[in-house]
Parts: C-alpha cells; sequence; structure tokens
C-alpha cells in the first residue's frame, strides 16, 4: 500500500495509526513473552507515574469504561502486580499502586518500550515531535468538548 494512500483524512489516519500501533506492541510483547499485554502495561505504568490511582481516574486518562479497567486491574492483582489500599474514607473505593514485583517487571520492560517508541518515532525531529503533539493535543480538546462519554 504507497505511503499516502490515507493522506488528508484525519479519522482514518487516527484511526489505523492507532491500530497499527497496537498492533506492532501486541507484536512486540509475544515475541519477547512478556507476562502482560500491552495495555495491562499501560496500567501498571500509569499506576507506577502516579504511585497511586483510584480505578476511576485511571478510566478517565485511559477512557476506558470501569468495567475494563476493573477486569485489567484484577489480573493485574492476580500476577501480583498491583494491589488495592482501601481508602481512606472507609467506603469501597480502592487506590491502586505497584507492588514491588510490578516494578521489577516495569524496568524489564522500559528498554522494549523505548525501543517501540524509537521504532515509532523514527526519523521525526525533536521539534516536529512536539508540535505534532500539540496539535494531536488540539485535536484531542476539540473531540473532548463535543464528545459525551461514559466512564
Amino acid at each position: 500500500m504507497p505511503k499516502n494512500y490515507l493522506n488528508k483524512r484525519i479519522g482514518t489516519m487516527l484511526f489505523t495509526t492507532g491500530t497499527l500501533a497496537r498492533g506492532l506492541s501486541s507484536q512486540t510483547f509475544s515475541e519477547k513473552k512478556f507476562p502482560l499485554t500491552p495495555e495491562q502495561y499501560l496500567i501498571l505504568s500509569l499506576l507506577d507515574e502516579h504511585k497511586e490511582l483510584y480505578q476511576r481516574q485511571l478510566s478517565e486518562i485511559t477512557l476506558k469504561d470501569r468495567a475494563n479497567i476493573s477486569r485489567i486491574i484484577n489480573i493485574l492483582e492476580e500476577k501480583k502486580l498491583v494491589k488495592r489500599i482501601n481508602d481512606s474514607n472507609g467506603r469501597k473505593i480502592f487506590k491502586v499502586i505497584v507492588t514491588e514485583e510490578g516494578k521489577k517487571l516495569l524496568e524489564k520492560i522500559a528498554p522494549t518500550a523505548k525501543e517501540l517508541r524509537s521504532i515509532i518515532t523514527k526519523g521525526i525531529k525533536t521539534e516536529d515531535l512536539e508540535f505534532f503533539l500539540e496539535i494531536m493535543n488540539k485535536i484531542y480538546n476539540n473531540i473532548w468538548e463535543k464528545v459525551n462519554l461514559q466512564i
């Protein structure tokens, strides 16, 4: 397929590029025999970055519904990579944190994640990438203003 086949079709480009990136990540994680999916890795790395998050916050950040986030957290908890901590208010609300085992796995995957970013941004100058991210942020905000998601 020619490289410019999808030129000037923003929606198609966003969708297909995201699909290709997820496919590359899944393929790479499978080849490396990592014990989690890229989606699970995303949740684990977000938890590590923020130190602790509520499941609701993970839903908002990733735009995944709460049931999906709960399922991912359950899987990560079964693998002893995360832990739920009771909220101080005593309600049935939990903060989620990364365990030491989870941090070790993140360290193991980090070089591959960096390699994937390098593949995705190959041949793109830093200033072009920064400009692209600025434009993507504007597109994101334009859509966010109009969409009504149930997360």
